[in-house]
């Protein structure tokens, strides 16, 4: 027996309808077509904004649930002391602290000045930062962490001597001295949230600083329940009347970006989800002009014993096979569409998410259920045909 013969004994329903389709090749393409856009639309808007929306965080850095103090608007001055550091410190028990120092300072190649750099004083930077090159040393007293950035600016390597110039107070007056430092590492560059972000700066220890005041304290939490308990008990700490220390507490930065991103996601992907349904409308009225040229043959196979619901299963084969072929064309184009836009923006054209890969899964489904339901009247409505009459035409 040939395969044709047993697939036919099989799955008679299945291969009548694709005699059918191809009976009209022109009309089935352009329904295919039209559910391929709807699958594509669906996926690829969804996967995209997914990848969007990584870039995106990306971009800003990885947040966590880390605590940021700063000096309150009604603090004079606009730093905090050793003391108010201590305060944190005890308010926040278990959770460690990484008090940080700034100031500005002057680049110096050969005896002049070449441009301003921006001077973190930390004492563990190892918490902060990450090392791309060289070491941190135990003790590094005179040594100096530069960004990428800053080392491929002035041409830095691990080694070389870093000459800056700061401003200290002697005798009570403000004066510039020149001071030499040994570059010990090169740290990854950060993204735009990060704490104290290293790019095209220079991390020192804290006791090249002159002054014992700090601009910020980074809270180390385990989650957001710990950092909103944590941010609580600073405030009460620190703040009555006056608002003498603000709290941001990063994890709710990148909640509400989530938030906002799948927002947006979501009602794109409706309006691709619009085209699916223009798709149905599409298969419905093809299985209708279907249905109407085929009412005599409709006719021939009710007298010869087919029942009304083995028309109706023809037809909702033909609509489902649409569908079928249809969601299968779409969802390789939507993934070819999506590692181009992951390529474009993750510089990682296979950066494929699960959320992403499910926006393209919903596509499919969709557009099968979009065509089942589009020829489930036709379907209906031939399946009532009375014999004789379909066969008067």
């Amino acid at each position: 027996m040939k395969l044709r013969e047993r697939l036919w004994g099989t799955f008679p329903t299945f291969l009548m309808a694709r005699r059918n389709l191809t009976r009209a090749r022109t009309r089935s393409a352009l329904a295919i077509a039209a559910i391929v856009i709807g699958v594509v639309a669906i996926g690829a808007i969804g996967a995209g904004g997914v990848s969007f929306k990584e870039a995106q965080l990306d971009t800003i850095g990885t947040i966590g649930s880390d605590l940021q103090v700063f000096p309150g608007p009604d603090k004079d001055p606009q730093t905090m002391t050793q003391a108010d550091v201590d305060t944190i410190d005890r308010v926040t028990g278990t959770a460690g602290i990484i008090p940080l120092k700034q100031e500005n300072a002057q680049v110096v190649e050969r005896g002049e000045t070449t441009g301003g750099v921006t001077v973190y004083g930390v004492e563990q930077p190892h918490e902060l930062y990450t090392v791309v090159e060289g070491s941190v040393p135990g003790n590094w007293r005179k040594n100096a962490l530069v960004g990428e950035s800053f080392a491929d600016e002035y041409g830095l390597e691990p080694g070389n001597k870093l000459v800056l110039e700061r401003t200290v107070v002697r005798d009570g007056e403000q004066v510039s001295v020149q001071q030499t430092y040994r570059v010990a590492a090169v740290l990854q560059d950060e993204g735009q949230a990060a704490v104290a972000r290293p790019n095209d700066a220079i991390v020192l220890p804290p006791e090249q600083f002159e002054e014992d005041t700090y601009v910020q304290v980074v809270v180390r939490t385990e989650d957001t329940r710990q950092a909103n308990a944590t941010a609580q008990d600073i405030r009460r700490a620190f703040n009555g009347r006056r608002e003498n220390i603000q709290v941001f507490e990063r994890g709710q930065v990148a909640e509400q970006i989530d938030q906002a991103f799948a927002q947006i996601n979501l009602f794109l992907v409706g309006i691709g989800g619009i085209s699916l349904l223009v798709a149905g409308v599409s298969i419905a009225n093809v299985m209708l002009m279907s249905a109407i040229e085929r009412r005599e043959e409709i006719g021939v196979l009710r007298a010869v014993g087919y029942e009304k619901g083995d028309i109706l299963r023809i037809l909702l084969a033909e609509a489902t096979l649409l569908g079928v072929v249809g969601s299968l064309i779409g969802a390789p184009l939507a993934l070819a569409i999506t590692a181009l836009i992951n390529d474009a923006l993750l510089q990682d054209p296979l950066a494929f998410t699960v959320q992403g890969l499910q926006y393209i899964a919903a596509g499919v489904v969709f557009g099968i259920i979009a065509s089942m339901l589009g020829g489930l009247y036709p379907a209906w409505k031939a399946a009532r045909e009375r014999p004789v009459e379909a066969l008067r035409g």
